[in-house]
């Protein structure tokens, strides 16, 4: 009797000593391997994870509510962007939540620390083995075929279920990142550029014979030369993989094609995750050099920030999400933020899909206009690829909250074979682009059917020369081509018109999905309508009237977009 009695006795002492049961219910899984990884055995139990928790945010419904506020043109509120503290208050936890899930943690002997501005992220490290204790998970090294590169992940996990509803994920678990996904989209040869289409010509000069070029830009889209005024006006330029954007390729770049701009025009640069910008020549990256000198030279004046992320990211995300909750922790982030770069949408856990994806919401409540390349393999996705049986959507392009940048190509303008486009398999349809999707889908009919997602998201949301660009390499011309080449060039055009908004005493654009999709958005873009982006051992989508898979609204009027936006 007396031994039972102290069994059961230890027993309520070691339920009450811990808050958190383990009464364990799956959270998330996967049920295969995704595309390019194998599975090569069990991770060491000494090895060690960083893993990061995401509690649940307060209130992010009121949040979408507030950004749609300020970003639809005919709200009371447009253009009445929130503050940090504002966007904060709709993201933070509940007390409840963080109580819940610091209790869970130090029930393991764990101590996280938060790593972002509201406190929703958490981190912290442990062995294998004390992660598969936690969270009911086998662990295993997944290889990359093609790279060779070696991940620990898992198919499956589970959590306690006192912390449903309080935590909404933990990672990097059954997210994959694609080594792939941060090289350079560019290469091409060089040409002259296509001048023939069978559809309405618009006037260029002499200026595009041997390739996309600034002053060729300037001409087939009105973008002024004028100096921008405005120094608090900040186009950011996100680079990963070790991408440095070299000054004396700039200087020489202006000097072949910006004459009318100082050769010595430079850019800040602002680093995280142990990130730099060696200035060797020999490290020079071809994806950063593009952006900086389409940017900085195209967007006259406007100051430009090169945000360089590390390796040391550990986020699992390529650096997105470590990106956002540095720009979320500034108190003046850039008015405008492009990136070249983007992942396989199946290799990502819904939930933390939407949890980035939020993130850009969060900034664009803010009042930062953020642009995404769609990616350069038509519909497979990033890379032209025909080892796909469905279309292959990209991330964060199926984030309603980001805007989507297509590829053109020509100076008459067709799409661009290598855009990517197509529907997301995770995000729906948002209301500001449901008639323009609906009309696209009616059009197409029974093409295509089964291989996509009619009630996704689609994308791009519009699009800018993609082919034949000019760069400066090394001292030296170089011809490339891809959406990465289009996200800086549209990055530049809203810069400008920013800078011209605030002159007059008005705010910036911010989210700009609500503006580009109303009927003066689309009255102020290119309607593109010929060409299609092949894939998957198919015709992919054709480009037509209206909003297009391919090359989304289309591409930039300068002077129409002016009066658009109430210039």
């Amino acid at each position: 009797m007396f031994s039972k009695f102290l069994l059961f006795a230890s027993f309520i002492i070691a339920v009450t000593a811990n808050p958190v049961s383990r009464n364990l219910v799956v959270h998330e899984q996967r049920d295969t391997v995704p595309d390019g990884f194998l599975k090569s055995g069990a991770a060491p139990a000494d090895q060690v994870l960083d893993l990061r928790m995401a509690l649940h945010n307060t209130d992010m419904a009121g949040l979408e509510k507030a950004l749609y506020d300020v970003s639809t043109p005919d709200s009371a509120h447009y253009g009445q962007h929130l503050t940090k503290e504002e966007v904060e208050e709709f993201v933070k936890p509940d007390s409840k939540s963080v109580s819940i899930v610091n209790d869970f943690l130090a029930s393991h002997g764990v101590t996280a620390k938060s790593i972002s501005p509201a406190g929703d992220w958490l981190a912290f490290s442990v062995p294998v083995s004390k992660a598969k204790e936690m969270f009911d998970a086998d662990f295993f090294v997944f290889q990359h075929k093609e790279t060779g590169k070696q991940y620990v992940r898992t198919l499956a996990y589970s959590i306690p279920t006192e912390l449903q509803g309080h935590l909404d994920l933990v990672h990097p678990t059954i997210t994959f990142e694609n080594p792939l996904a941060g090289l350079p989209l560019v290469s091409s040869p060089l040409s002259a550029v296509t001048a023939a289409r069978n559809f309405t010509s618009r006037q260029s000069d002499s200026s595009c014979d041997s390739g996309i070029t600034p002053r060729c830009l300037q001409t087939l889209y009105g973008i002024p030369a004028t100096l921008a005024s405005q120094s608090s006006n900040v186009l950011g330029v996100s680079g990963y993989n070790n991408q440095f954007a070299n000054q004396q390729d700039l200087s020489t770049f202006l000097q072949e094609q910006r004459p009318d701009l100082p050769s010595d025009t430079t850019f800040t640069v602002e680093t995280l995750d142990d990130g730099s910008n060696s200035q060797d020549p020999g490290t020079a990256g071809l994806e950063a050099n593009l952006d900086i000198q389409y940017t900085v030279g195209l967007a006259s004046g406007v100051p430009t920030t090169f945000i360089s992320v590390g390796e040391n990211n550990q986020d699992g995300l390529a650096g997105f999400l470590d990106t956002t909750n540095y720009l979320l922790g500034q108190n003046n982030p850039p008015q405008v933020l492009t990136t070249s770069y983007g992942l396989v949408e199946s290799n990502i856990s819904p939930d933390l899909a939407n949890r980035l994806c939020d993130a850009y919401m969060q900034l664009g409540a803010r009042g930062t206009s953020i642009l995404f390349a769609s990616g350069d393999g038509g519909v497979s996705g990033n890379r032209p690829t025909d080892d796909c049986s469905t279309f292959v959507p990209t991330f964060p392009s199926g984030c309603p909250f980001i805007t989507s940048v297509g590829a053109t190509d020509g100076v008459q303008e067709a799409a661009a074979s290598l855009s990517s486009g197509g529907f997301s398999n995770i995000f729906d349809t948002p209301s500001y682009q449901r008639s323009a999707v609906s009309a696209y889908l009616k059009d197409l009919g029974s093409t295509n059917d089964g291989l996509f997602n009619p009630s996704g998201r689609g994308f791009p949301d519009i699009s800018a020369q993609g082919t034949n660009v000019i760069i400066v390499q090394n001292g030296g011309d170089q011809p490339v081509q891809g959406t990465s080449c289009s996200s800086p060039i549209f990055a530049s055009v809203i810069a400008l018109l920013n800078d011209d908004l605030i002159a007059a005493g008005k705010s910036p654009l911010g989210f700009l999905n609500p503006l580009l999709y109303s009927a003066a958005g689309q009255a102020a873009l290119n309607d593109i309508t010929s060409g299609s982006n092949p894939g998957c051992n198919t015709e992919g989508f054709p480009a037509g009237p209206g909003w297009d898979p391919v090359t989304g609204l289309g591409t930039p009027n300068f002077a129409k977009l002016q009066s658009a936006v109430g210039l």
